[in-house]
Order: C-alpha cells, then sequence, then structure tokens
C-alpha cells in the first residue's frame, strides 16, 4: 500500500503513469465524435482516481475512494441523460471505460502499476477493436461458440478437479496431466480450425495446407487424397496442400513438447528444425503452376472440440502411457521404439506426450524419449505416403513422396547430430 509519507518523486511518478492511462484510455474515444468523454475527461479521472486513493491512505477512511468511484458514475451517467438519439452513442462503453480508468488511477497509487498499465492496454485495444470485434461475433456459428465453451469447460472447470497424483500400474497414469494433455492439444487444434474459419480465402492455398496441419494433418491428407481421386485436375494444388501440412506436424509438436517439457524439446530440436528444412526445400523445388485454389471449407475437417473427440484423446494418451511405461520397464528401450512407431501410425500426439511424461518421471532416458517420437513421427509421415497412394493414386504419390523423405531424413539427420553434439 502507498501513503502520502513516501519520496515526492514516487508520487509524481504515480501520478505521471495515472496521466497517461488516462490518455491511451482516451485515444479511441476522441475520435468518437458521439462520445461525450474524450482524452481530457478520460486524463482527469485516472489523476482523480489517484488523488482518491492519496487523501483515502491519508485520511484512513475508505469512503473517498467510493464516493470518487460514485461521482464519476454519477457524472458520466448524467452526461447522456436526455433524448434518446439512436445515432448517438449509447454510453454504455463510455460509462464503464471510466470508471475502470478511476479504478485504473487508484490501483497506480496502491502499488499496483504494471498490472494497471496492462489492463490500460487491454481496454484500449478492445475499445479500439469494435468494429473487427463485432465482425468475429456475427462470424461465429454456434458450433464455434460451443467449442469455445467446451474447451474453456476442459480448462478451468474440469482441469482443476482432478487428481494430482499417479495411479495404476507403475503409478503411469496421472488424471491431472493426462487432462492438461487434452487440454495442450485441444487448444493447439481449436487455434488452427478458428483459423481457418476466418482466414482471408484469398491465401486458400497456403492457409488450408498449413491451418489444416494444425488442426489434423492426417485429415488433410484424408481429404484432399480423396478429392485428387475424384478431379484430376485438382492434383497439384491438393498436393501441396497436403505437403504444407505435414510440413506443420514437426513444428507443432515442437511447440507441445517445448510446453511438456523444455528438455525434451532440445533432444528434438535438430530433428524437428532439419525435417522441416528439407521439406521445405523439397517443396519449393517441386513447385509447380497451380491452378487458382479456393480455401477449403473448415467443415472438411473435424472440430478438435467435440466433447468425444477429447474423450478419446485422453483415453488415448492414457492407454499408451501404461502401454510404454511397462514395454519400457519390462522390454527395454528395443520394445519401446517398437510401441512409439506402432502408436505413430494412429496419433502422433499421444506418443509424444507419453514420451515426455516418461522422460519428466525419470522412467527413460532423454535421449531415449527423443528417439521415442522420432520413431513416431517417422511412422506418421511414412502413413501420409501410404495414403497419398492408396486413396490418391499413383501420381499424387509421385508428388507428394520427395517432401516426406526428405523430412523422413531430416528426421533421422537432425536426431543424429543431436546425438552426436
Amino acid at each position: 500500500m502507498m501513503d502520502a509519507t513516501v519520496p515526492t518523486m514516487e508520487i509524481a511518478i504515480q501520478f505521471l503513469t495515472s496521466l497517461a492511462v488516462g490518455l491511451l484510455l482516451g485515444l479511441d474515444r476522441q475520435k468518437n465524435p458521439a462520445a461525450k468523454a474524450g482524452l481530457r475527461t478520460f486524463a482527469l479521472v485516472a489523476l482523480f482516481g489517484t488523488t482518491s486513493g492519496l487523501l483515502t491512505d491519508h485520511l484512513g477512511t475508505p469512503w473517498i475512494l467510493i464516493a470518487g468511484m460514485l461521482l464519476v458514475g454519477a457524472m458520466v451517467i448524467g452526461a447522456y441523460v436526455g433524448p434518446n438519439d439512436p445515432a448517438a452513442d449509447s454510453g454504455t462503453t463510455t460509462i464503464i471505460a471510466l470508471l475502470l480508468c478511476y479504478a485504473l488511477g487508484a490501483m497506480i497509487w496502491y502499488g499496483h502499476r504494471q498490472l494497471a498499465v496492462s489492463l490500460a492496454i487491454v481496454s484500449t485495444v478492445l475499445l479500439h477493436f469494435k468494429t473487427e470485434l463485432h465482425g468475429i461475433s456475427e462470424r461465429l456459428k454456434s458450433q464455434d461458440i460451443a467449442s469455445i465453451l467446451q474447451f474453456a469447460a476442459l480448462s478451468f472447470i474440469v482441469l482443476p478437479l482432478l487428481p494430482d497424483r499417479g495411479y495404476g500400474p507403475f503409478q503411469a497414469v496421472n488424471p491431472y496431466h493426462v487432462w492438461l494433455m487434452v487440454v495442450l492439444v485441444s487448444g493447439v487444434g481449436l487455434t488452427g480450425y478458428l483459423a481457418l474459419r476466418f482466414a482471408n480465402a484469398n491465401r486458400g492455398l497456403l492457409l488450408t495446407g498449413l491451418l489444416g496441419g494444425l488442426i489434423s494433418s492426417t485429415a488433410t491428407t484424408l481429404v484432399f487424397s480423396r478429392q485428387t481421386r475424384d478431379h484430376a485436375a485438382s492434383l497439384s494444388a491438393s498436393a501441396r496442400i497436403i505437403l504444407l501440412s505435414n510440413l506443420m506436424v514437426p513444428a507443432r509438436l515442437a511447440v507441445i513438447v517445448g510446453i511438456a517439457d523444455f528438455k525434451v524439446l532440445l533432444v528434438l530440436l535438430p530433428a524437428f528444425l532439419v525435417s522441416i528444412l528439407l521439406g521445405g526445400v523439397a517443396v519449393y523445388f517441386s513447385r509447380s503452376s497451380l491452378p487458382v485454389v479456393q480455401q477449403a471449407s473448415p467443415s472438411v475437417f473435424t472440430n478438435p472440440m467435440q466433447i468425444k473427440v477429447a474423450l478419446g484423446f485422453g483415453a488415448i494418451y492414457a492407454t499408451v502411457l501404461l502401454l510404454t511405461a511397462w514395454v519400457s520397464t519390462q522390454i527395454g528401450a528395443l520394445g519401446f521404439y517398437a510401441v512409439a512407431f506402432v502408436s505413430g501410425l494412429t496419433d502422433v500426439d499421444a506418443i509424444t506426450l507419453s514420451s515426455v511424461q516418461l522422460a519428466a518421471q525419470g522412467r527413460i532416458p532423454l535421449d531415449q524419449a527423443g528417439i521415442g517420437v522420432a520413431a513416431a513421427l517417422i511412422a506418421n509421415i511414412l502413413l501420409k505416403a501410404i495414403l497419398t497412394l492408396a486413396i490418391g493414386g499413383r501420381a499424387l504419390a509421385a508428388r507428394c513422396a520427395p517432401t516426406l523423405m526428405a523430412m523422413t531424413g531430416g528426421v533421422l539427420l537432425g536426431l543424429t547430430a543431436s546425438r552426436w553434439s
């Protein structure tokens, strides 16, 4: 808590910060000709909040601070009392913004300067991007809103209620950690899904490939292999989308592993980077003249926040965690690598997170976890090559094989370099 006995320079800094916060919040309102509060009003209200905090401490009564808040509210509400003009500013946003400005001024006096400035910046962004935010809300479908609410429920309601301890054989399954991984993978997928929903269709090919890989590279490969089979003219575009989506797999895994355990990421980072580099070079040199391609509809991808999808991933992750713990204990490293390779054919995220978890618990060495993840990634890449041949046909497989093989070689080269470094 700050009081009136602090040095004069410190008090001056508090008031200058309040002034800056008020001016920042007033920027957007000043541009709105219908708003009845602008730069000067917001700056004065912020200074009033800091002054009220000072007087509250000096006189030892909270009523000065409370009375100041009531006066600001009454003042701005009174400014909007009058004939109802449909074209005029309703005042609701300005009233809340002024009350927040007063509260931020008080927060600055009471030592929460950094938090107050951060809140002022966030609030200014919300005020400024009114049109864009309204546009997003209008484009959101009920399914999208349900997905966001489901993710919030999984993250902030279910997760805190789960016990944070190991259960089952080898104490390998920690409900809290399993669900945390569900939230992590679902969050990455949901981000890609929503980004694809709002992406600019004029950049369809690039965005469909990259964001499709963020949602599910397997789904992207399946969808566009079928499209090639049904529409031979889409061969070049479909191949490019499939390859871009698969280039996103090492990048997505790098993010997931880095969040889960940074030490494991350091082991795998060369493999991820070299795989992306060699794959990207192969895509670049294999480019051909492509037809204009519209963005794929997000409806072709499975919404990653469906409850059954989240529960399915959680079940797969827990099963793989138990299986890898048992195999690494009973059979050893070779058995672990075999399980990792087979698991990578179905779900590379689950075995990746299982390997990271076992390494974090000290059940397997970091190098073994890295090799397991690399084996799963290679299996996943090989699966895509098989899918392009079996579903899309030889022409599509021939377009995709060089890049997929280059990515596989990149994983092996990067992992070898990491082990020898």
